[in-house]
């Protein structure tokens, strides 16, 4: 794990990254006392319309309102 004080992290951000992607922990510290810590960001997955098409259904009653003593249940009642 590398520990950097926030001028480190400024002056040397790149290599910073390089050593974040690579699977190293870094975390920028101030005075001593970390602060942050570098993460890599996931991609975010692609959304597929209709991937459950035909593979679920839908009771017809799923819309319909609760019983009042499950609702209550629900709402901590």
């Amino acid at each position: 794990m590398s520990i950097v004080n926030v001028h480190q992290a400024k002056t040397h951000l790149s290599r910073l990254l390089a050593e974040m992607e690579a699977g190293e922990d870094v975390v920028i510290a101030r005075d001593g006392e970390p602060v942050a810590r570098l993460v890599p960001c996931k991609p975010a997955a692609r959304r597929q319309p209709d991937v459950l098409k035909g593979k679920i259904e839908v009771p017809d009653g799923f819309f319909d309102p609760l019983p009042e003593d499950e609702l209550a249940a629900w709402e901590g009642g």
